[in-house]
């Protein structure tokens, strides 16, 4: 079990609670694989919860390896037990298309919303999202768009929306998505990061837009690198 409460309280005191009358997005991101955005982002999600006045939806943006379902029924006595699957875009909109078009029994197409879940836990407080990579079949090409729709819809039904990005080595999600957030959070493994990951994805975020709020380290008794101090500002 890793237990970031109070790391993550820090980081919510940082960035301050969310605007009363809309719901902020919040994108947690790496430069490469194994930096642990996942876990950064399910305690974030979970500390906003129990703080939050309005529900808190935990976007698992790793579609290939969906994984934060997964975990957090692992922790019921943390996060209590799921509930039933709803969909989990209020306008048929998504944040990712599908090539070529899927095809349900009927031989109609299903549009990219359809493979979209999410499910309750915390008594309602929580929402995780899955992407069901299962009905899909060998040739189908999974891509994120770069338009606002799917994160408009979803703000009037939440008071934080937190997305966990992949790895910028594997997938240019994080990218895709920064000018459409509120905030782009960058998370680097503690002794693991190098000089050059964390400050060219900088970089790029920022060129296309987007904003970077700072970075978090996955082990809060490591001391960071002076360039990581200065990324962080």
């Amino acid at each position: 079990m890793v237990d970031l409460t109070s790391e993550m309280a820090g980081l919510w005191a940082a960035l301050g609670p969310a605007p009363a009358h809309r719901a902020r997005v919040i994108q947690f991101a790496a430069a490469t694989t194994g930096e642990g955005v996942s876990t950064v982002a399910r305690e974030f999600a979970r500390l906003a919860a129990v703080r939050a006045r309005k529900p808190v939806w935990l976007v698992d943006g790793d579609l290939a390896q969906q994984g934060q379902l997964d975990a957090i029924a692992a922790e019921p006595d943390r996060f209590g037990q799921l509930g039933k699957p709803a969909q989990a875009s209020p306008d048929g909109s998504s944040f990712f298309a599908v090539t070529p078009a899927p095809t349900g029994r009927d031989g109609k197409p299903v549009p990219p919303a359809r493979l979209l879940t999410a499910r309750p836990c915390l008594g309602g407080r929580l929402w995780t999202t899955r992407f069901h990579m299962e009905s899909l079949r060998s040739g189908h090409r999974v891509e994120a768009v770069g338009e606002p729709r799917y994160w408009d819809a979803l703000r009037p039904h939440a008071d934080t929306i937190v997305i966990d990005s992949p790895a910028a080595d594997r997938n240019d999600m994080a990218i895709i998505l920064a000018p459409f957030v509120d905030m782009t959070v960058l998370v680097v493994a503690a002794g693991g990061a190098t000089a050059s990951g964390p400050v060219i994805l900088r970089d790029e975020i920022e060129a296309v837009g987007g904003r970077i709020a700072g970075v978090v380290m996955n082990r809060s008794t490591y001391k960071p690198p002076k360039f990581l101090s200065r990324l962080a500002g």
